[in-house]
C-alpha cells in the first residue's frame, strides 16, 4: 500500500469531501498511474482513498474519504448499482440516461451513458482507466442485455497522460441506435457523435423549450449551434411556423434533417444553414431578421478559468447579436458549457450583452443539466453546464 501525506492545512478541501488533491497540497509520496493509494494529513491522520495521477494537477481523485473503505471490485459494484437504482428512483427514461456522473457517483473521471442497447463508457482519468476492465465486467453483470462501447477520446485524457482510445468493450454490429425523448425520435451514431452520442444533459431544458413554445404561440425560432437539432424538434413539436437551425457541420446538420422527417414534420417548415454562427447572425441582423425566440447552445470555449477572458468576449458577442434580433417580448435561451465559467459570471456576461443591444431583458427561469447528471453539493466544480431563459422587456 502506498501513502501520500500532504502539507500542513492542506486536508481543508478533503475534509470537506472535495474530490480532488492537487499536486501543490502533496508533501510526499508517489504511485503509478491510476494506482490506489491512501491519503493522510500531515499529522499522520487517513483521510480516505484516492486514485493517483502523475501526469495531472489533479494529482489525486478521491475513491472515499472512510479510512477503512477497500477500494477492490465489491467497492466498484457498489457504486454502479447506486448510481443505476438512483435514475431508477427518480423515473428517469433508462433508455436514454446518464447512469454515472463521474465524481458525483464516486468514480472521478467516468462517464457512463445509455442510449438504447448499447452503454458507452468514458475513462477520463487515469484511475477509471486502470479499473476499465472491472467496470466493464460489473456492467455486463448489472446490465447483460447491452453492448458496451467506448468513447474514450476527449481532450481531456492528454491532461492524465492518456491516449485517445475508442471502439467496442463488449459485442460488436452496429453504432447507430433509436432513442425517444418527450415523445420525439432520434438516431444516435455513438462512435461519431459529439461527447458520447447526444446531449442528454439539455434534455430538460429541450422539453421546457417545446412547452415555452406551445404555451406562449412562438411561430419563428432561431437555434444556434443546432446539432443534430434537439431545440430544432422541440420547437417543431411546440407548433413553430418555422425553425432555423445553425451548425458549422454538414455531417450533424444532414442528421437534423433525418430527425425532422423521422419525425413526421414536414420539412417545409425546417431551414438548415451549414454556416458560422457568428457570421451568420450577423448576415441575419444586416437582413432585418426578427424572432420570436433564439436558442445559443455553443460548444465549451473555456475549459478552464484560465481561457476565461477570450470566451467571455465570444459569449458576449453572440448574446448581444441574438438579443437584437427578437421581437418585443421575445425569448433568449442561451448556455455555457464551460466550466472556467462560472454562473454568476455568465449572467454577467449576458447582462453586458443586453447593455450592448440596447434591451432590457427578465430571467425567467435558469437551467443545468438534468437530474441524472447529479451535481454533488461539495463538488461545485461539476456545475458546467448553465443556462438562462430571458425574455426582452
Amino acid at each position: 500500500m502506498k501513502v501520500i501525506r500532504l502539507h500542513e492545512g492542506k486536508d481543508r478541501a478533503v475534509l470537506r469531501r472535495h474530490p480532488w488533491v492537487f499536486a501543490g497540497a502533496i508533501a510526499r509520496g508517489g504511485a503509478d498511474k491510476g494506482e490506489t493509494v491512501r491519503v493522510d494529513a500531515a499529522d499522520g491522520r487517513v483521510l480516505g482513498w484516492a486514485a493517483y495521477s502523475p501526469n495531472s494537477q489533479i494529482r489525486l481523485r478521491m475513491w472515499s474519504f472512510d479510512p477503512d473503505a477497500r477500494i477492490d471490485r465489491a467497492h466498484f459494484r457498489a457504486c454502479l448499482q447506486s448510481a443505476i437504482a438512483r435514475r431508477a428512483r427518480l423515473g428517469l427514461p433508462m433508455q436514454a440516461v446518464r447512469l454515472v456522473h463521474g465524481e458525483s457517483d464516486g468514480l472521478p473521471g467516468c462517464v457512463i451513458d445509455r442510449y438504447g442497447d448499447i452503454v458507452v463508457l468514458q475513462a477520463l482519468a487515469a484511475g477509471i482507466e486502470r479499473n476499465k476492465t472491472t467496470l466493464v465486467q460489473l456492467l455486463r453483470e448489472l446490465l447483460p442485455e447491452v453492448r458496451i462501447y467506448e468513447r474514450s477520446d476527449a481532450g481531456v485524457r492528454a491532461l492524465e497522460g492518456l491516449p485517445p482510445i475508442s471502439g467496442w468493450l463488449h459485442g460488436d454490429g452496429s453504432t447507430r441506435t433509436e432513442i425517444t425523448e418527450h415523445g420525439l425520435r432520434y438516431t444516435v451514431d455513438v462512435a461519431t457523435g459529439h461527447k458520447t452520442g447526444f446531449y442528454l444533459d439539455q434534455r430538460d431544458s429541450r422539453g421546457r423549450f417545446a412547452a415555452l413554445v406551445r404555451d406562449r404561440g412562438l411561430r419563428r425560432v432561431l437555434n444556434c449551434y443546432g446539432y443534430t437539432g434537439g431545440f430544432t424538434l422541440a420547437a417543431l413539436a411546440g407548433g413553430a411556423d418555422h425553425v432555423t437551425t445553425v451548425d458549422s457541420s454538414a455531417p450533424a446538420l444532414a442528421q437534423a434533417d433525418a430527425h425532422v422527417r423521422l419525425n413526421g414534420f414536414d420539412p417545409a417548415r425546417s431551414t438548415l444553414l451549414d454556416a458560422d454562427v457568428n457570421a451568420t447572425l450577423r448576415a441575419l441582423r444586416e437582413q432585418g431578421r426578427r424572432f420570436d425566440a433564439i436558442v445559443l447552445d455553443p460548444p465549451k470555449l473555456a475549459p478552464t478559468a484560465a481561457s476565461a477572458p477570450r470566451a467571455a468576449r465570444a459569449y458576449k458577442d453572440i448574446n448581444r447579436l441574438a438579443l437584437g434580433m427578437l421581437e418585443p417580448g421575445g425569448w433568449l435561451f442561451t448556455f455555457s458549457c464551460s466550466g472556467g465559467i462560472e454562473a454568476p459570471l455568465f449572467q454577467s456576461i449576458v447582462a453586458g450583452a443586453a447593455v450592448d443591444a440596447g434591451v432590457e431583458a427578465d430571467i425567467v427561469a435558469r437551467a443545468m443539466a438534468g437530474s441524472d447528471h447529479p451535481l454533488l453539493l461539495s463538488f461545485p466544480e461539476g456545475e458546467y453546464l448553465k443556462g438562462l431563459l430571458l425574455q426582452v422587456r
